[in-house]
């Protein structure tokens, strides 16, 4: 009898011990799946081959103008971390969200709201710090590419809104190129013509 008692208790361990097991191996399945995710970049090539794709087009509105941008820097995914450290969907630096009291870029990552809240931010931001640059040069051409609103907010989101406006001051001769190789010029063709009316220019935006 108390051969059998031994049995069943060491059977009992056994199956508990392999049910907490199976449980890691989905535990370390779903953590390294996620890090995949959060960890996932584009290679040289890739980045290469990403200036010639063709970016879906969703129409001409402001939700078009916002998804062809996260298209171009991260295909939509909110998860990503390019190798040079810039994080989701828009691909914001770490000082940027800084000025918008977003210090938190874990619960950035995993937050969609917060990340769509921060691009209408900068946008709005950059639209006011590019104001009269906006007034002055849209309508025209720089080095053969028509000048739009829409392609100066996205040149600004892609390099600062101080290089943008040094393009367009110098009108065309002072440019910028990220790590990757976007330039201004380049955003200014891609993304010209949307409607971003939308934004409201302002000084400082809050999310």
């Amino acid at each position: 009898m108390r051969k059998v008692i031994v049995f069943l208790s060491l059977l009992v361990i056994i199956i508990v011990a392999s049910a907490f097991t199976e449980e890691d191996k989905n535990n370390i399945k779903e953590s390294t799946a996620f890090q995949t995710e959060i960890s996932s970049v584009p290679t040289q090539q890739e980045t290469l081959l990403s200036l010639e794709v063709n970016i879906p087009f969703i129409g001409t509105s402001f939700n078009g103008f916002r998804e062809a941008v996260a298209f171009k820097e991260s295909q939509g995914r909110y998860h990503v971390v390019n190798t040079l450290g810039y994080l989701g969907k828009y691909q914001f630096g770490r000082s940027t969200l800084e000025r918008f009291n977003i210090y938190n870029t874990h619960n950035f990552l995993n937050t969609p709201e917060l990340q769509e809240d921060a691009f209408v931010a900068l946008c709005s931001l950059n639209k006011w710090i590019l104001r009269k640059d906006i007034k002055r040069s849209v309508g025209k051409k720089i080095n053969g590419i028509v000048i739009t609103e829409s392609g100066i907010l996205a040149a600004a989101h892609l390099s600062g809104a101080g290089n943008v406006k040094k393009y367009l001051r110098s009108h065309g001769q002072n440019t910028f190129k990220d790590a990757y190789g976007s330039s201004i010029q380049h955003y200014m063709k891609l993304f010209s013509g949307y409607d971003t009316s939308f934004i409201e220019a302002n000084r400082k935006p809050t999310v």
